[in-house]
């Protein structure tokens, strides 16, 4: 018995050698560096602190939407799926490592038959511990399973990270859409003042024969076209606030503190964009397409060890008697070894380390793609970040001509000068130019939200 055990015991330490092949990571199929990152850095960063490590609360500054984002980590369902998701893998991975421990079982029976002729009967007690079916993993085929399920539940983990960042930025972004459409909702009813007290003006004219019917309807004509882009706006506007409602996960609070201006939400716009590489160490998503390729490794080193012999122990010790008051008199033993070598399984395993090579390949592809996306965020949010602030600077001053142009405009009308078509095409216009200025606005915020999360911001480690 103590060989036998000893044997067990060097078998069991001296297996276990997993035949995954070793793991290398795959070369990122992107440039060196960012587009416009030499640009960006040109302007002057007050900052080398990367994204990542930028707590959400203090890349935002707006108190409502802190508030708001708060709310939404603690009540949002798509985050908690994901929180689940992650303890649904770790109890997956807890079920796959136990398979490396034998599993005891404390059992007791009693056997009762007939005697051969028929008088009286005979009796059976046994108790003891037994070990059914454990396998001796001298080729590292449970282990890599063991592996894979550790490196899919890393991934999850990352998953969860990567939802949270998402839904911060999907909070900022959404809320930021709300403040815009405010603003532009703001600037309609404005416009509908001004024009509904212009056409009162103007129909006094039109009693008094001192306007033509035509002018007349051209001031309808403007008076119309603001309702319907209040209509329109206020729509918007509660789409928007649905929309946030639903990320929130549950009903906006009504003592919430009261927003920031759009043009006043202080994000940093300063943000470093560092290498290409960093995205590999800091964005949560890539990093689980790296776990997933680990898994799909370690799986193959699974596939490859189903072509050796399987060993697996049956036993069990304890103590039998055919009394059951002398049950603990006499002690019993059973070891029942058990080899199973595959000689033919009609390609089933070449055909299982196949596909195990392929999911690997198709894992390399999708980990190499999702560092491509990540760059092309980031360039793309560098590309915005280089070019709002411009756009917005000819916006505003586009906004202040078009202001200009309507006042000249409307004083020629009152002294005679011009036509009413002249006021009707400078209103329009600068209604069209004072909408599209918010729009650029919320896209310049959004836009260093988008950055914000490309880089990784909205999940630190350590943060709950």
């Amino acid at each position: 018995m103590k060989r036998l055990g000893l044997m067990s015991l060097a078998l069991l330490v001296g297996g276990c050698a997993s035949m995954a092949p070793p793991y290398e990571r795959p070369s990122a199929p992107v440039a060196s560096s960012f587009p416009e990152a030499a640009q960006a850095a040109a302007a002057g960063a007050s900052t080398t602190q990367p994204a990542a490590d930028i707590d959400w609360q203090q890349f935002f500054t707006d108190p409502r939407l802190k508030k708001l984002i708060e709310l939404s980590l603690q009540n949002n369902r798509d985050l908690r799926v994901a929180v689940l998701n992650v303890e649904r893998v770790r109890a997956q991975y807890q079920i796959q490592r136990s398979e490396q421990f034998p599993t005891l079982f404390l059992g007791a029976t009693g056997l009762f038959q007939p005697n051969a002729d028929g008088r009286g009967n005979n009796s059976y007690y046994t108790a003891g511990l037994n070990v059914t079916g454990y396998e001796l993993d001298l080729f590292g085929r449970v282990r890599s399973l063991t592996d894979a399920a550790l490196q899919q539940y890393f991934a999850s983990e990352e998953g969860r990270k990567a939802a949270q960042i998402s839904l911060v930025a999907a909070m900022a972004n959404t809320y930021l859409t709300l403040l815009a459409d405010d603003a532009q909702l703001d600037v309609a009813r404005r416009t509908l003042d001004t024009r509904e007290q212009g056409y009162r003006l103007l129909k006094l004219k039109f009693d008094n024969g001192a306007l033509s019917e035509y002018d007349l309807t051209q001031a309808v004509t403007l008076v119309e076209g603001a309702k319907a882009a209040v209509a329109l706006l206020a729509r918007q506007r509660m789409q928007s606030e649905n929309a946030l409602t639903l990320l929130v996960g549950q009903p906006l609070p009504q003592d919430l503190p009261p927003p920031l201006a759009l043009d006043r939400q202080g994000l940093l716009a300063d943000l470093p964009a560092g290498l290409p590489s960093a995205l590999l160490e800091r964005r949560p998503d890539v990093r689980q397409a790296e776990r997933l390729l680990r898994a799909a490794n370690a799986n193959i080193g699974a596939a490859r060890a189903a072509f050796f012999p399987r060993i697996t122990l049956t036993g069990s010790v304890g103590v039998a008697s055919d009394d059951l008051g002398g049950l603990f008199d006499n002690r019993v033993w059973q070891f029942a070894p058990r080899i199973a070598l595959p000689i033919f399984d009609a390609g089933a395993n070449q055909a299982n380390l196949e596909v195990s090579e392929a999911n690997r390949d198709i894992a390399v592809e999708q980990y190499q793609r999702s560092i491509q996306v990540a760059f092309r965020e980031v360039a793309d949010a560098l590309a915005g970040r280089a070019t709002y602030g411009e756009q917005l600077r000819a916006q505003q001053a586009q906004t202040a001509a078009e202001q200009k142009r309507s006042d000249l405009a409307e004083l020629r009308f009152r002294n005679g000068i011009a036509s009413f078509l002249d006021v009707l095409d400078a209103q329009r216009a600068l209604f069209q130019t004072q909408q599209a200025t918010i729009i650029v606005q919320a896209a310049q915020q959004q836009n260093l939200v988008t950055l914000y999360k490309a880089l990784g911001g909205g999940w630190k480690d350590g943060a709950i």
